[in-house]
């Protein structure tokens, strides 16, 4: 039945696309899942059928139609995380926490400017995934997808920027 799916829908068969659809809808669905916030996956998942129909003449009937599928999800996907604009806050902008007793302390602040400067000495790339961690309450993995970097250069560049880091206030701390 699926091999005649795969043709069916190659020659552009309306009944064949929903058939596709309704077989490998739960499949789209649970990838896109993967990637991208609940509330969007269904507005995504229209967009990779039209593109499902759009691309028919292009399947090769004799190859996998989940895997076909799956590389148009992919790719939509790709490019709707691509367009998204990432909301980051300056480190100048974060709101310091205030003392016990609501208060900002005088040497908490002295020891935030410190953190501040030596912040600014780090790399790039170095700083934004600390700030984006600790300032901006963020996981790993959510840093990863933000900066659409593997989740391993994400944990590279907190872990050499941390040292850093270290290093700078290490000698201010003595």
């Amino acid at each position: 039945m699926t091999d005649t799916l795969n043709i069916r829908l190659a020659e552009g068969d309306d009944a064949a696309l929903a058939e596709c659809l309704r077989e490998h809808g739960p499949l789209i669905r649970s990838y896109l899942r993967r990637f991208v916030p609940s509330q969007e996956v269904e507005d995504l998942q229209q967009i990779v059928y039209a593109e499902v129909w759009r691309s028919r003449a292009r399947f090769d009937p004799a190859r996998s139609l989940p895997a076909w599928l799956l590389g148009i999800t992919r790719n939509r996907a790709v490019d709707h995380l691509r367009a998204r604009t990432l909301r980051t806050v300056p480190l100048e902008a974060a709101a310091d926490p205030a003392g016990a007793d609501g208060r900002a302390h005088g040497d908490d602040m002295a020891e935030r400017d410190q953190v501040r400067r030596a912040l600014a000495e780090l790399p790039a790339p170095q700083r934004q995934a600390i700030e984006m961690a600790y300032y901006g309450d963020l996981t790993q993995r959510e840093i990863a997808e933000r900066l659409r970097v593997p989740l391993g250069t994400v944990k590279a560049r907190t872990a050499r920027g941390l040292r850093r880091l270290s290093g700078i206030l290490a000698p201010a701390a003595a």
